[in-house]
């Protein structure tokens, strides 16, 4: 079991930046590649970010390429999501992820551990 809680989140304005953590705990870290996906009312889980075990492969959603970067420290059992330049349409719920075996996928079903969410609301 991996047990992953969120933190960071809040209200920012339009252009404003926000920077999200996951905290793990339980197996080892570094066994586990770990995502950033949001959820919006009314909407589909979306992916977000994804980040291999070792950071060496990252992995952003087309429309926050260039804005959000993800980031992990392993002998934090942290991973991170700076996300900068925020638009009223990314207001959502970010949850953090974690997919056994070490390597991303951009597919929510893959993943075998969820946090609870944060909310990112950006205002107009």
């Amino acid at each position: 079991q991996v047990q992953l809680v969120e933190s960071g989140g809040g209200l920012v304005q339009a252009g404003g930046s926000l920077r999200l953590s996951c905290a793990a705990s339980g197996r080892t870290f570094n066994n586990y590649a770990m995502g950033w996906f949001r959820q919006a009312p009314g909407k589909e889980r979306e992916f977000v970010a994804a980040i291999d075990w070792n950071g060496g492969s990252t992995y952003y959603a087309n429309s926050v390429k260039g804005r959000f970067t993800i980031s992990r420290d392993n002998a934090k059992n942290t991973v991170w999501l700076q996300m900068n330049s925020l638009k009223p349409e990314e207001t959502a719920v970010y949850y953090c992820a974690a997919r056994e075996g070490g390597y991303s996928s951009t597919r929510s079903g893959s993943y075998d551990y969820w946090g609870q969410g944060t909310q990112v609301t950006v205002s107009s």
